[in-house]
């Protein structure tokens, strides 16, 4: 099932401003900090510099940036996760999707690597690894895309047949080619499967519950988009 959505309802859906957890995703780990704090320090060090050859003239700016640069650590997830939103926001067309579960595996993915040294004073190599799901998603026109996020407890139940939703967007007004796909929800165990939390996912609930309903009331006619659809 594929209904499409108007640019108000997307709008809600994938806010211009970044939301609690894309503020959490693009905060990261300690190291992550220390990265943007470092970034920080050399801005400031960088305008204060520049400040003593423009004179006192430029004061008060300096000191506007120098309070911009050093607040980087605290607004830098709030501006990359922002960019990504616009990022989706720029598809014009977009629609509520409602599919089956096709597959469901776990793979171990290199995320990473860190060099070391070991106890003979050689340099190693150590690869970071993660376990992530790959779940694999479909309807009855042939439309299948795969999405891979770390492995959560919550997946466990997650398996085939089971109904899977999420939000589509497109450049094509009839929604015949899936440019983008957010994050999967599965309403049998409430459940999001993803690596990067696109929606306001209280909203998208609220659209599933709606359209749920709505099926309930004109069953046996269904609204649904039989068009062949292929993902670019």
């Amino acid at each position: 099932m594929l209904i499409p959505i108007t640019r108000e309802k997307f709008e809600q859906l994938i806010p211009l401003i970044a939301t609690g957890p894309q503020y959490t995703y693009f905060w990261g780990n300690f190291q992550d900090f220390l990265k943007r704090l470092l970034v920080s320090v050399v801005a400031v060090v960088v305008i204060l510099v520049l400040g003593l050859f423009l004179g006192e003239g430029f004061n008060a700016l300096r000191l506007l940036f120098s309070i911009i640069a050093g607040l980087y650590w605290f607004w830098g997830p709030i501006y990359w996760a922002s960019r990504r939103n616009i990022e989706m926001r720029r598809y014009q067309y977009s629609g509520f999707w409602r599919g089956r579960v096709l597959d469901v595996f776990v793979t171990e993915e290199l995320i990473g690597t860190e060099e070391t040294v070991n106890n003979r004073g050689e340099l190693v190599i150590v690869e970071n690894r993660e376990r992530r799901l790959n779940l694999e998603v479909g309807d009855e026109t042939g439309f299948s895309t795969l999405l891979q996020a770390p492995l959560r407890r919550t997946h466990k139940g997650i398996a085939p047949g089971q109904t899977a939703e999420m939000l589509v967007m497109s450049n094509q007004p009839d929604l015949s080619r899936i440019a983008k796909t957010s994050e999967i929800y599965i309403p049998r165990f409430d459940v999001w499967v993803s690596d990067y939390p696109y929606l306001q996912r209280n909203v998208f609930t609220q659209v599933s519950s709606q359209l749920s309903q709505a099926e309930e009331d004109d069953y046996p006619a269904k609204r649904v988009v039989r068009t062949k659809r292929r993902r670019r």
